[in-house]
């Protein structure tokens, strides 16, 4: 009887005990998970873990406890946690979620990935419908992946087609830049933090990316022993023996490497210069390089160490062709002398944002501060952009044109071996007819054979556009007012719709159609004077008399003693003399407007005839800006000299200086002179 009390008694006892430990067990727990919530996460670690002293079955608790942990950084407890949830719970992802994020976290990126690989497996077949569901938001990694190379693909776009690794001193095709990307820590890093798909998109990835394939170009003079790409093919740039171009490849890519870059490149070894579509890709992609490079670094090899202020205006470096969209695309550039030590010890993380810098090159170029900073490329302005290349030289004859391919935002064909005047004429004739713009037909000098209304020569351009005087606001509304004296309306609106509606010049196949006002040459007489050079007297219909130069010999005639052969002096028509606004510039915002400048205004006071005034108005505006036109038309002008050459064909007369012509009589003005001529 006693022993079946004694066991009665142990039950009850168990039975107690039991009840109390799980009494003391949901109070920890529970005050756990407000310490979890409230981010008291030692607080929650303790308790949790005095749940699971007294209740070690329990995974939720052990998934809980891992979470705390993932917030202190604890990574291998959170961990162990982690894979304590799934032993107790191997058909939940929960489990598996926690050791992916400990994982992630330890760095231990592979295991990462193969984690959350199981998890998505465990989403997939969970038995519950919501389980199943959750999967949706997850990406598989092929998904992730394919982001990140989307994102490598547009950085890239703009980048070399081959690279030079810093880290092994190896050049890198695209596909060598995308394994060396897949395999390093921030590639794995990524990958395994996209896990949703709003990560897809999130601009992380784009940073990454950008970081990782940061690139340093170089800039600098060609020299007699530079590497070339044979010379390192299948070679560790630190391998290589020997001074001049080695030695300054080396030093390249160790300043680029001790600076944090992983890739740099350089003209001379990274271009396959005998293929000629990878040939092409480059010449016409360069410009884009550089202005994408996270730093340009600029080697002056002839400028000694510690030099004074003024040693990099006289550097070549400043003359060389290819250099000039070298300076002016990038936006970070650093110097460094023949030591590869920092020009003038600047050691700014930018030379661009140096006022001493920038004002020796200033000096040395002759480009603007503005446009040094930030250079806008295209073909406007070219006239200015033509001017700061006229001085510059290239080894290549053809490089003339194809070094300011970038500069002008052209895309045309390399073809060496087409020589300077076809390849100068393919790049001017693009600008015209791009953009419409005369002023690369303002030139001194020889002309062209691929035409005559184009230099020889770049450095015909060194010379300033002509530059004429201008008249006052107040002179042209005093010649406005006698004009409307003297010339009837609509004279005056004939002339200026005629020229609104002239088409722009238009080159094609080398024959420029020119629209223009046109003078009959009726006279031409030489004079005596330099005999290196014929000075001729010349006359023309409606202009006054005026003096050419020129290395050629024209045929002399008169009106006594006429020639069957045609000459013109021509005005090309520039559609800036119309002073209509240019809209490529600047867009007006609706935002600006007012609601009477709208025509919203809501007030009931209105002019008693408005339609009546503002057709007079607007009549009368018309009118004045064709009266204006006629003023401008009555200034001096820089004429082209024409000579005939086929019934309809004419070429320029190039000439030493600019040809200055003037009309007689700005109200004899004539419509009938305005034409288009086919130039050869």
């Amino acid at each position: 009887m006693m022993a079946l009390s004694d066991e009665t008694t142990n039950a009850d006892y168990f039975d107690w005990s039991n009840d109390f430990k799980k009494q003391c067990s949901a109070l920890c727990a529970a005050n756990g998970d407000a310490a979890l919530a409230a981010s008291d996460y030692d607080q929650a670690i303790d308790l949790y873990s005095m749940v699971i002293d007294l209740d070690p079955a329990s995974d939720v608790v052990f998934a809980n406890r891992s979470q705390a942990n993932l917030s202190k950084m604890l990574w291998e407890d959170a961990l162990l946690d982690a894979d304590k949830v799934t032993e107790l719970n191997p058909s939940s992802h929960i489990g598996y979620q926690l050791a992916h994020a400990a994982l992630r976290g330890a760095q231990r990126y592979d295991e990462a990935m193969e984690t959350f690989t199981i998890m998505l497996s465990k989403l997939d077949d969970a038995p519950e419908a919501h389980i199943r569901d959750l999967r949706q938001q997850y990406v598989c990694l092929s998904e992730a992946e394919d982001a990140i190379r989307r994102a490598v693909g547009i950085e890239l776009s703009n980048a070399p087609l081959r690279l030079l690794d810093t880290s092994t001193g190896l050049l890198s095709d695209r596909a060598a830049q995308l394994n060396s990307f897949k395999i390093s820590p921030e590639y794995k890093e990524l990958l395994s933090f996209i896990t949703k798909r709003s990560d897809l998109g999130m601009e992380h990835i784009k940073e990454v990316v950008a970081m990782h394939f940061r690139c340093v170009l170089l800039s600098h003079r060609w020299e007699e022993t530079e590497v070339l790409l044979h010379h390192i093919q299948n070679k560790g740039v630190r391998e290589l023996e020997g001074h001049g171009g080695i030695a300054k490849l080396q030093s390249f890519c160790k300043v680029a490497r001790d600076a944090g870059y992983f890739w740099a490149w350089m003209d001379t070894c990274c271009i396959d210069k005998s293929n000629n579509v990878e040939l092409q890709e480059s010449v016409n992609s360069m410009f884009v390089w550089y202005r994408h490079s996270a730093l340009t670094i600029v080697y002056l090899s002839d400028v000694p160490p510690s030099s004074q202020p003024g040693a990099l205006a006289r550097s070549v470096w400043n003359e060389r062709g290819w250099t000039f969209q070298e300076l002016v695309a990038p936006k970070v550039v650093i110097f460094y002398q023949k030591d590869w030590s920092l020009y003038l010890d600047d050691r700014s993380r930018n030379h661009k944002e140096s006022p001493a810098i920038m004002k020796e090159l200033e000096g040395a170029t002759g480009i603007d501060p503005q446009a040094l900073i930030s250079f806008h490329p295209g073909v406007r302005d070219a006239r200015q952009k033509l001017q700061w290349a006229s001085k510059r030289v290239t080894t290549v004859q053809e490089d003339t044109a194809y070094s300011l391919f970038g500069i002008f935002d052209v895309h045309l064909p390399v073809i060496y071996g087409e020589r300077k005047q076809s390849a100068l004429g393919r790049l001017l004739q693009d600008i015209v007819s791009r953009s419409g713009d005369i002023t690369a037909l303002d030139w001194v000098g020889q002309s062209s054979e691929f035409n005559s209304c184009l230099p020889a020569d770049i450095i015909s351009y060194a010379t300033p556009p002509c530059s004429l005087p201008s008249l006052s606001e107040d002179e042209i509304q005093t010649a406005v007012s006698s004009l409307r004296n003297i010339v009837a309306v609509d004279l005056a609106s004939k002339l200026y719709n005629m020229l609104e509606d002239m088409n722009a010049p238009l080159f094609a196949n080398s024959r420029l159609r020119l629209p223009c006002i046109a003078f009959r040459v009726t006279e031409v007489k030489r004079r005596r004077g330099d005999p290196t050079h014929s000075t001729y007297g010349v006359k023309a219909d409606g202009l006054r008399d005026l003096v050419i130069t020129t290395d050629e010999t024209l045929k002399q005639f008169s009106c006594a003693k006429p020639t069957r052969q045609t000459f013109f002096l021509v005005r090309p028509w520039d559609r800036r003399l119309l002073e209509l606004p240019d809209f490529s510039d600047e867009a007006e915002s609706a935002e600006d407007w007012s609601e009477s400048e709208s025509g919203l205004d809501d007030t009931d006071e209105s002019p008693s005839d408005p339609s009546g005034e503002e057709e007079s108005s607007v009549g009368s505006e018309i009118h004045s800006q064709s009266f204006r036109l006629m003023v401008h038309l009555g200034q001096a002008f820089n004429a082209l000299l024409l000579a005939q050459q086929r019934v309809g064909e004419y070429k320029r007369v190039a000439s030493d200086h600019n040809i200055i012509a003037q009309v007689k009589d700005t109200a004899s003005i004539d419509i009938m002179n305005i034409r288009t001529l086919d130039i050869l």
